[in-house]
């Protein structure tokens, strides 16, 4: 089980907060502009790569559209991470990019 936020919610809580951000795009559409901070764990390695996180922390997930978070967000949750889906993905994402 999963949490959502909507773009406007989110771009509030990470001006408020240090919060941290996977973006699960592929690694080309991560390099052509992503939120400053944000890791990079594409979908498609995600299986390998989500050991790497810590189980008491929260993270929020964020793609194109939201279509892929929801998915990580639901493959995670089911691991016993604490995820949050960002709705809309980069599409929505109106801030500053790196």
């Amino acid at each position: 089980m999963y949490r959502s936020i909507s773009m406007d919610e989110f771009g509030q809580k990470q001006r408020r907060e240090d919060i941290t951000i996977i973006d699960v795009r592929e690694a080309d559409e991560y390099s052509a502009g992503h939120i400053p901070g944000a890791v990079s764990m594409p979908l498609s390695g995600l299986a390998q790569g989500h050991e790497s996180l810590e189980k008491d922390k929260e993270y929020h997930v964020i793609c194109l559209s939201g279509g892929r978070s929801s998915m990580a967000c639901d493959f995670l949750g089911n691991q016993g991470y604490d995820v949050v889906n960002v709705m809309g993905g980069m599409s929505a994402w109106r801030g500053e990019i790196e």
